[in-house]
C-alpha cells in the first residue's frame, strides 16, 4: 500500500429543505493513496458531485457537512473556517467542474484566467505568471497565440481543456474532475481522457474522476468507487473491480453497458429508479431493486466489509 493522501470517514452531508432533509452523502468512507485515480462512479442523483464539493467544502446552501471526517495530508478539512480553506483550494486540492463555460468568465481572457490564479496564490511576477500560464496551455494542446482569446472563442472541448490547465496551474495533490466529459462528443471525450491521464502522470497528480457513466471511468481509474443513493456500496482497485465485482448493484451496472462487439446482445437495464433521498427506504437502499434482496435486507442496512485485501462491498450476501 502507498501514502495514503485523503481519507474520509463516516462522512453525511445533508440538505435542510422545506419538505425535509436530503441525505446526499450519508455515512462514506473512503480512501486514496498520493498520485492515483479514484472512479467515483453511480446513476445521477447519488451523491457523487455533493461528495466531490464536500472535500473543498463548497456545498451550496441549505447543504451542510453534518459528520465525519476529511482528512487531507493529516489535516482534518472539516475543522478549518474559510480562510484556512482557502490555502488549501486551488492550491492543494483543484477541481475541473462540469461545464466550462460558466466557470469561465466569460469577460475575462483565457490568458488571465491563468494569470491571476497563479498570482493569487503565489509571489511571482506578471511575466513570470505569464511564463507559467503558456506553459500550461501548450501542456493542455492549446496553441501561445489563444492566450487573448475570450471563452466564448473557443469550442467545449477547448474550454475544458482550459479547465483542466487551471486545475494544474499550481501543482496540487489532488484533481478533482466533476463530470468532465459529460457534455462532449465521444471523440472529444476520448481526446480529454487522454489528455487526463497523460497529465496526471507528468504532474503526478491524485484524481477523483465522477461520473454516472461507467465506461468512461474504466479507461482511466485505478481505484473504483461506487455510489447509490448517498453510500458507497463498493470500493475496490480497477481491475478486481471489473473482473469480480461483488455488489449486485455493480452487477446489474455492468449488464446495461452495451458491447459493440456483440451483435446478438440485448439491451438490460436497472427496474426501479433511485430512491427519494427524502424518504430512503428501510435496510438497504437497494433492496427495492435488487434480484438477491431477502428479509434482512430491508430491515438493516449492511456495513462495509472488505471481503478481500482492499475490496469492500456493503452488502449481506457477504456477512
Amino acid at each position: 500500500m502507498g501514502e495514503s493522501i485523503l481519507e474520509v470517514k463516516g462522512l453525511k452531508v445533508y440538505y435542510y429543505t422545506r419538505e425535509g432533509v436530503v441525505r446526499a452523502v450519508d455515512n462514506v468512507d473512503f480512501f486514496m493513496e498520493k498520485g492515483e485515480t479514484v472512479g467515483l462512479v453511480g446513476e445521477s442523483g447519488s451523491g457523487k458531485s455533493t461528495l466531490g464539493f464536500s472535500i473543498l467544502k463548497l456545498i451550496p446552501p441549505p447543504g451542510k457537512i453534518v459528520d465525519g471526517k476529511i482528512i487531507f495530508d493529516g489535516i482534518d478539512l472539516t475543522e478549518l473556517d474559510e480562510k484556512e480553506m482557502r490555502e488549501i483550494r486551488g492550491k492543494r486540492i483543484s477541481m475541473v467542474f462540469q461545464d466550462p463555460m460558466t466557470s469561465l468568465n466569460p469577460l475575462m481572457k483565457i490568458g488571465d484566467h491563468l494569470v491571476e490564479t497563479i498570482m493569487t496564490h503565489e509571489e511571482v511576477t506578471r511575466e513570470e505568471a505569464e511564463e507559467r500560464a503558456l506553459a500550461l496551455l501548450r501542456d493542455v494542446g492549446i496553441m501561445p497565440d489563444r492566450f487573448h482569446d475570450y471563452p466564448h472563442q473557443f469550442s467545449g472541448g477547448m474550454r475544458q481543456r482550459v479547465m483542466i490547465a487551471l486545475a494544474l496551474a499550481l501543482n496540487p495533490d489532488i484533481v478533482i474532475a466533476d463530470e468532465p466529459t459529460s457534455a462532449l462528443d465521444v471523440i472529444v471525450q476520448f481526446q480529454i481522457l487522454d489528455l487526463m491521464e497523460r497529465l496526471k502522470k507528468q504532474y503526478n497528480v491524485g484524481m477523483i474522476f465522477i461520473s454516472h457513466d461507467i465506461s468512461v471511468v474504466a479507461e482511466i481509474s485505478d481505484k473504483i468507487a461506487l455510489m447509490y443513493a448517498g453510500q458507497i456500496v463498493e470500493y475496490a482497485n480497477a481491475i478486481p473491480f471489473f473482473e469480480e465485482h461483488l455488489h449486485p448493484y455493480a452487477e446489474l451496472l455492468l449488464q446495461s453497458v452495451p458491447n459493440i462487439e456483440l451483435s446478438d446482445q440485448k439491451l438490460k437495464y436497472i427496474p426501479g429508479l433511485p430512491p427519494d433521498l427524502l424518504h430512503p427506504p428501510s435496510g438497504c437502499r437497494f433492496h427495492p431493486r435488487c434480484p438477491y434482496a431477502e428479509s434482512i435486507c430491508k430491515e438493516k442496512d449492511p456495513p462495509l466489509l472488505e471481503i478481500n485485501t482492499g475490496h469492500f462491498v456493503k452488502c449481506f450476501r457477504y456477512k
